[in-house]
């Protein structure tokens, strides 16, 4: 059977009709939902990712395919199977991704893909220049990518880059960008918290409320 029509049938036979109801209005009503609580999702698609792996090759036919899917749990998959497979991701895989970065737009696979195009950029400093240039982007979620891709860094985080990303994004009235400015300092806080705090300093007449007060919760 076509690995696609075989989750879809995994989800359906799983199917949780009440939580899919509270789900889909959770997210605005924006998305279906099969109901699937994160844990059983994962689950029920845990060995499938595995064999997926041993291919060292992504399915973009069938990322495609679940791309499509009305269902949001198909969209989780997508980003659940890239994670997976990032071993064998590359530069030039960032063209596909972006299509999806560009499709059923929310927070909630943005923050999923932004981790994906970071995993990326920590073997390829070309995904640098890229940033950079999503930073501009019109689209407020590739620039929200862009802003958020270096998460959990540590210090391996670019901090020049980092700096020029949210410096681009000053002055923007929308929340999903100014909330995005605000996580991105407080994930760096915790491993350097003198440059957070010498960047707000620098930066606070040009900052938005609520960047600085979710950069300044751990300092």
């Amino acid at each position: 059977m076509d690995k696609y029509l075989e989750i879809k049938k995994l989800f359906e036979q799983n199917e949780d009709k009440e939580n899919a109801i509270a789900m889909a209005k959770y997210m605005r009503n924006l998305f279906e939902f099969y109901g699937l609580a994160t844990p059983k999702r994962k689950k029920l698609y845990k060995d499938f990712l595995k064999e997926e792996k041993k291919n060292k090759k992504v399915d973009w036919n069938f990322l495609d395919k679940c791309y499509l899917d009305s269902h949001r749990e198909f969209q989780y998959l997508v980003s659940d199977y890239l994670i997976t497979m990032n071993d064998y991701l590359t530069y030039d895989d960032i063209p596909k991704i972006k299509k999806y970065v560009k499709t059923k737009q929310w927070w909630d696979t943005i923050d999923f893909l932004d981790r994906v195009i970071g995993e990326i950029g920590l073997k390829d400093n070309r995904v640098n220049d890229l940033m950079l240039e999503w930073s501009c982007d019109n689209d407020f979620w590739v620039r929200r990518i862009a802003i958020d891709h270096q998460l959990c860094r540590k210090e391996k985080t670019n901090t020049e880059l980092l700096e020029k990303i949210l410096v681009n994004n000053f002055g923007s009235d929308e929340f999903f960008i100014n909330k995005a400015i605000g996580w991105a300092l407080r994930d760096y806080s915790k491993t350097n918290p003198l440059w957070v705090r010498e960047f707000l300093s620098k930066y606070k007449d040009k900052m938005s409320n609520l960047s600085i007060k979710e950069a300044s919760k751990f300092i």
